[in-house]
């Protein structure tokens, strides 16, 4: 960060020489450490922080930001960065690192991007006490308040930027980001990464899976563990693949699975769930835990979305791998503190049977029988620096589904593995 600010030019030159051996750095999982550690490590501000005090003067704000021609903001409230949590203003690194992404992998101008964060406080205790911590010092903003902030705020944007600027939502927490996306989605040209960027870049993993399974989507059964966004993101792209496929969406929902930290999903908790929920008894009760409905439903694809560190224990990968002859295993949670499980105990628990995909980058596996593994990386940097580059180069006003169905289609390749994406001069 200290080259980017010294020469922004040679910052990104030195990435694009080699965007996959600089990303980890820039991005999951290094940019979760700095989360973490932003008001310790802070020296420059980056992008642009509005506080919750700061209503009624929002585009007053944005005037001040010296770019008049904006193409993507970058925008989170900070309240779940990664599966780290509540971290207030110092998740002002995602927006930054997502940014740098758009220039390194889709060739955007770096001064067309804006990242931003809203401050509406934190409820995280410990960033309340930290002296450095450098956002409001008060408890999160919620209900009216907080509505009316971000309905300036996509308003502003709008008006300074125009109606085809892209506004990316990230890292909101799960009561806001549907709500948000629903809200937003049909007035404004935007849309939710956890979400849809999540679902398109796990679809598109499946979708590579299936060449080597010589399967189709509607053949499989997918239990995830998680509930949230991402989850929820996933379950309906997957939906919409088999729907192409010619599987009638009822019968689809049937073949998907939701575990949260209550258990098996089983009737409607949150409106967003509302299509996911599978009625079923096992052994005459409800099937609680993680391991029990693995073992009970027999799937052939678990995805891990709860950021729930080591939640596939070796038995659930060896049951896995005893009722797949190619368990697709995802283990997407970011960063890889949070990994449900590493590439290595997957590949060598199912004898290199696996396919797998993370959320963050792992080395390559040798067994002791002398193959070699690379293991694949199942991260949005594949999904929204292209999505963003299409929508802004189409002048698209609305982005639908479909647009992440169709990325996902295009994204997969033979084989799980993590392209090297080649410099891009910018547009």
């Amino acid at each position: 960060m200290g080259l980017q600010d010294r020469n922004e030019k040679l910052f990104y030159r030195v990435i694009m020489s080699n965007v996959e051996r600089f990303m980890p750095i820039i991005y999951t999982p290094t940019v979760g450490l700095a989360c973490q550690l932003y008001g310790h490590i802070f020296r420059r501000p980056r992008g642009l922080f509005i506080t919750i005090h700061d209503r009624g003067h929002i585009a007053a704000i944005l005037k001040n930001w010296p770019e008049i021609n904006v193409r993507v903001v970058c925008v989170t409230d900070g309240e779940r960065i990664l599966g780290l949590g509540d971290l207030g203003c110092h998740g002002m690194g995602i927006p930054v690192g997502k940014l740098a992404l758009y220039t390194a992998c889709g060739g955007v101008p770096p001064q067309q991007c804006l990242p931003v964060t809203l401050d509406v406080g934190t409820d995280n205790e410990a960033l309340l006490k930290d002296p450095l911590y450098i956002g409001l010092r008060h408890k999160r903003v919620r209900g009216q308040a907080y509505d009316d902030l971000l309905d300036e705020f996509m308003n502003a944007v709008s008006d300074r930027y125009g109606m085809d600027c892209l506004i990316q939502f990230e890292d909101f927490a799960n009561i806001n980001a549907f709500r948000m996306l629903n809200k937003y989605r049909n007035k404004f040209c935007t849309f939710n990464d956890d979400i849809q960027g999540t679902a398109a870049v796990a679809v598109a993993g499946l979708l590579a899976a299936l060449r080597i399974t010589k399967t189709k989507m509607c053949d499989h059964t997918i239990v995830f563990q998680g509930a949230g966004e991402a989850a929820m993101g996933i379950a309906e792209l997957v939906t919409m693949a088999m729907e192409k496929e010619g599987l009638p969406k009822e019968e689809g929902l049937k073949k998907i699975w939701m575990v949260d930290s209550k258990g098996l999903i089983v009737k409607v908790i949150h409106t967003h769930t509302v299509f996911f929920c599978n009625f079923v008894y096992i052994c005459c009760c409800f099937v609680c835990f993680w391991k029990d409905v693995v073992r009970e439903l027999k799937p052939t694809v678990i995805i891990g979305v709860a950021a729930v560190s080591r939640a596939f224990t070796e038995q659930i990968i060896r049951d896995m791998a005893s009722f797949n002859e190619r368990p697709i295993i995802f283990a997407l949670s970011n960063p890889t503190s949070k990994a449900e499980c590493t590439a290595e105990q997957c590949y060598t628990l199912t004898e290199g049977r696996a396919i797998f995909a993370s959320g963050s980058p792992f080395d390559p596996v040798t067994l002791p029988d002398g193959r070699t593994f690379y293991p694949g990386q199942g991260n949005n940097s594949y999904i929204f620096p292209g999505v963003g580059l299409g929508v802004i180069a189409c002048g698209l006003q609305n982005i639908t589904e479909e647009v992440f169905l169709t990325a996902a289609e295009v994204t997969h390749c033979d084989e799980l593995l993590p392209p090297v994406m080649p410099s891009r001069t910018p547009i």
